[in-house]
């Protein structure tokens, strides 16, 4: 496999010679690292390792690919090949810069010289490392010092699943100081052959930045899938992460936010559901690392079939951490007998004078609350979207945008609705 993969590693002539070599050490690693460990999370035995090295270009045309998405602040992306960026001309007057990679390494190297794989490093596991060495290309967003970008930028990252290969994209999300940014990220597969997604998001927050995240992820039924997702917090400076996870596939969502700075400050709002067959392991952690942090943890999953559906909820103070805090609530509802699910509270505090507290619960449907509704003249299969809903409602009603609510509202229906065809 390692003389396989060594014939065909990336090698364009654009790329300098320091990524390069950033590739080639990770790829060396890649053969040594173990996978990461998750909590209840069993994946070891997935086709999660890249594999389809002899992967061709994707060969989806503009054409494949709806008219619709070509907007302004609107970035299209399928395996290895830039369909649309086009960034308003408001937006790059103040210097903001929104490219695919390639862009970003010919115009803008020494940003991602400076950023990239600074928050999600290579040698952290084998995933991250064979990331690394296979990205394919992806995003980069720039917003200067002071600019606060009101209009949301918005990314279609589409896999190409006519024939089989591996989704490697990378978003590096950088937000200078006093800064603010809306992201909207769909994860999206066309055809439905085999394949194996490993997605790395990387979101730096420089001091007084607040940068507000939203997912839409769709990935496909036989789309195996490793999300990394991963923000670097500094002093005063908020993330906002609103995830959808509404993929049809085995996936592993490792989702961190680090607060490296006196009152960084992370909101973690995630809801899932799961139906078929499919496994769903999501581990939600948020690391205390200064004094007077906040970091909040609220997710919210669906378990339809005999899916299975799995919330680590990780809040970590560290020592020297004075003032933090860290909360966490993972709630899972179930629809079927035959699923399973596990909500899993983990509290680690290393200093005292913090406040620290979780919630967590598994539970069925309740019957008596569809037969009241049932008796109302609606038919078993409204009744249930109607509960579901209900139960949903807490997280997304504290989405703080409304184009992201109005998503992720979207997203869950069309799943459920294709969930409950399914059952």
């Amino acid at each position: 496999m390692k003389k396989q993969a060594n014939a065909c590693l990336p090698n364009s002539t654009t790329e300098p010679t320091w990524f390069k070599a950033y590739r080639q050490q990770a790829l060396q690693a890649s053969a040594t690292l173990a996978r990461p460990v998750f909590e209840r999370i069993d994946y070891h035995r997935w086709p999660i390792a890249l594999q389809q090295f002899d992967q061709a270009t994707s060969s989806l045309e503009h054409t494949a690919v709806s008219s619709d998405l070509y907007q302004d602040n609107t970035f299209v992306w399928t395996n290895k090949h830039t369909q649309w960026c086009q960034l308003a001309q408001k937006w790059q007057a103040q210097g903001v810069i929104m490219c695919d990679w390639h862009t970003a390494l010919t115009k803008h190297a020494d940003l991602i010289q400076k950023y990239y794989g600074k928050t999600v490093k290579w040698d952290e596991n084998q995933l991250t490392a064979q990331h690394a060495a296979w990205m394919q290309g992806g995003l980069f967003i720039y917003v200067p010092r002071n600019i606060q970008v009101t209009e949301p930028l918005v990314s279609y990252l589409i896999q190409d699943a006519r024939t089989p290969a591996d989704f490697v994209p990378h978003v590096l999300i950088v937000a200078a100081e006093n800064s603010s940014l809306t992201y909207l990220e769909n994860l999206q597969t066309m055809g439905s052959k085999e394949a194996t997604a490993n997605i790395i998001v990387e979101v730096v927050a420089r001091p007084g930045s607040h940068v507000n995240f939203a997912s839409s992820d769709r990935l496909g039924q036989n789309t195996t899938a490793y999300l990394n997702r991963r923000a670097t917090v500094e002093r005063d400076a908020r993330i906002d992460w609103s995830m959808g996870m509404m993929n049809d596939g085995n996936t592993v969502g490792d989702f961190d936010s680090d607060l490296v700075g006196n009152g960084a400050h992370a909101e973690v709002k995630i809801v899932a559901m799961t139906s078929a067959k499919q496994v769903q392991g999501i581990d939600s952690r948020v690391t205390n690392k200064a004094p007077n942090t906040i970091g909040h943890i609220l997710q919210h999953g669906v378990i339809l079939g005999k899916s299975q559906l799995i919330f680590n909820g990780i809040g970590h103070i560290l020592h020297g951490a004075k003032g933090a805090d860290a909360q966490q609530e993972s709630r899972v509802l179930m629809l079927s007998k035959q699923g399973r699910g596990d909500a899993n509270p983990i509290l680690l505090i290393d200093d005292n004078d913090v406040t620290a507290g979780h919630a967590a619960s598994v539970g069925r449907i309740d019957e008596e609350q569809m037969y009241y509704l049932m008796s109302r003249g609606l038919s078993k299969e409204l009744a249930e979207r109607l509960v579901i809903r209900g139960f949903l409602g807490p997280v997304l009603n504290k989405i703080p945008d409304k184009h992201t609510l109005t998503t992720l509202e979207k997203v869950c229906e069309q799943k459920l609705i294709e969930g409950q065809k399914n059952a």
